[in-house]
């Protein structure tokens, strides 16, 4: 129940109160008080009931319709800048901090109220910028001492100065290495893609090409694990964007659903044009994601099920790249999932046929 309503109900309540007491007043002062009035209107053949009903029916009743009517108007205008506010507020994002609510200039409660919310605004935003400044300039910093270390080990590897037991000691640390140096590159990503500092391109792209392209990347990368990919439909569509990007948020989307995967499975790609969109999805057989877990698979580093992810190589942000890259290029992203049978990946974008 709104406020609005709360405060008509209220304030119906006690206008019909009133009513009622001028009501009871009035049958004392005409019968109690002064029993020379129910004599006179005996007289003129009217009993007080009689002559106290007209009084409310053509006096108080109208009375109390205007002052209903009038009261929700009031209300109603009065509580305008509330549901603006709530509106204004509701549409408040991470990347829309900078901006800033509107003032009604009234100075009342509600313009000191914009006032308190404009400056914890402030405040938030010039948090989510130092925690932004502060991962992009970690993840740059850490890029240099990282490819050092991986020059360094994979000269010791070519040159062959270590036995068979360092070698693969090595080669052990090269591949942490190179699986940190993806982390960094991903929260480099990450944090450019949150200050708005990749640019995209918005050139027409034939999207089928594209997804028959990462078809055949992906059969390779299958085969060591010898699952099954197919391509059960490619619908010759055209998207307007970034193709780099494009192929990368193809890449992570078939990436996943190859290492989350049973050996022997199966991962199904189609793409289809479906009313002036793009659709694709991507299934697999893994071991799926509990409905609990779902609403969070898109937060960065969250890996959905730690006891079967510890041995799959992963950063936990190829999911968060992919959806910053949907939604860059205006489309949507959904996963659902049935634990132990097929987890599915949908992605729409604004699409359209190769002959317009």
């Amino acid at each position: 129940m709104t406020i609005r309503v709360r405060l008509a109900l209220w304030y119906s309540g006690i206008l019909l109160l009133g009513l009622v007491l001028i009501a009871a007043v009035g049958y004392y002062e005409m019968v109690v008080a002064h029993p020379e009035v129910k004599a006179a209107l005996a007289t003129q053949g009217h009993t007080p009931m009689e002559e106290l009903g007209e009084v409310l029916l053509f006096g108080g009743l109208p009375a109390l319709i205007l002052a209903l009517v009038g009261g929700w108007f009031l209300m109603r205008r009065a509580m305008a800048p509330v549901v603006t506010l709530t509106r204004a507020v509701e549409r408040v994002q991470a990347d829309t901090l900078h901006q800033r609510l509107v003032r009604t200039g009234n100075r009342d409660e509600l313009d000191r109220l914009t006032v308190v919310f404009n400056a914890m605004m402030g405040r938030l935003d010039d948090s989510f910028s130092r925690v932004r400044e502060f991962t992009l300039h970690a993840s740059h910093e850490l890029k240099t001492p990282l490819t050092i270390m991986r020059a360094e080990m994979e000269s010791a590897l070519r040159e062959g100065r270590c036995d068979q037991a360092q070698r693969e000691w090595l080669s052990d640390q090269l591949d942490e290495i190179q699986r940190l140096t993806k982390i960094v590159d991903g929260l480099a990503f990450l944090a450019k893609a949150d200050a708005g500092h990749i640019p995209l391109r918005r050139d027409p792209v034939r999207f089928d090409e594209l997804v028959r392209e990462i078809f055949a990347d992906a059969q390779i990368l299958a085969q060591p694990q010898r699952i099954a990919v197919t391509l059960a439909a490619c619908e010759e569509v055209i998207v307007q964007g970034d193709r780099h990007r494009l192929r990368q948020l193809l890449l992570n989307l078939t990436d996943n659903a190859i290492k989350y995967n049973q050996p022997q499975g199966s991962v199904t790609l189609a793409l289809r044009r479906n009313n002036g969109s793009a659709e694709l999805s991507i299934d697999n057989t893994g071991p799926g994601i509990g409905p609990e877990k779902l609403p969070r698979i898109f937060d960065r580093f969250f890996r959905g099920d730690a006891s079967h992810n510890a041995a799959v190589e992963g950063s936990g942000l190829g999911l968060s790249i992919a959806q910053w890259i949907v939604r860059s290029h205006g489309g949507g992203i959904m996963i659902s999932s049935t634990p132990g049978a097929l987890t599915s990946v949908k992605v729409q974008m604004p699409g359209r046929s190769v002959s317009v």
